[in-house]
């Protein structure tokens, strides 16, 4: 089965991103990292609140990434 590109907005020791990577990787997602502290548009959205996860072009997860959710939206595809 194949599922979407994940993308993981993040930043360096964060706990929480860390928690999140491992979760997405261990669903079988390809992740893109995107350090939030080295692109200024993704900081300026997403200052305040990484982790988060996009998963089809959208916004999927804020903080912690609930599995029970994560594999309902993966069976979907």
């Amino acid at each position: 089965m194949s599922y979407p590109a994940a993308v993981l907005y993040t930043r360096d020791g964060c706990h929480l991103c860390d928690e999140a990577k491992a979760v997405l990787y261990a669903h079988g997602l390809s992740v893109t990292e995107v350090n939030i502290d080295e692109d200024k548009t993704a900081f300026d959205q997403f200052d305040h609140c990484v982790p988060v996860v996009e998963i089809d072009g959208r916004i999927r997860f804020r903080g912690r990434v609930n599995e029970v959710l994560l594999r309902r939206l993966i069976s979907q595809f």
